[in-house]
């Protein structure tokens, strides 16, 4: 796989977990999505914001890690 598709795949994990991450406080905040489905819509939200982190996170420093090392051998 080279660097292009790989940053390119990182880059859709980093807007679907962001994308979870707004989905899930959205539901928190704005709607009373909490209110008709009592626990189950809490851990419904909090699960989505909780995988939103999941996506984005560890694929953010990877995705540093290799474009470093791409600048690095560049400059060689």
């Amino acid at each position: 796989m080279t660097d292009k598709k790989l940053i390119r795949i990182l880059k859709v994990f980093i807007v679907i977990g962001i994308s979870l991450i707004l989905l899930g406080h959205y539901l928190l905040s704005y709607t009373d999505f909490t209110q008709q489905h009592g626990v189950t819509g809490i851990m419904i939200c909090a699960g989505c914001i909780a995988l939103g982190f999941a996506f984005s996170l560890p694929t953010k420093m990877y995705l540093t890690f290799v474009l470093v090392k791409r600048e690095s051998e560049q400059s060689k």
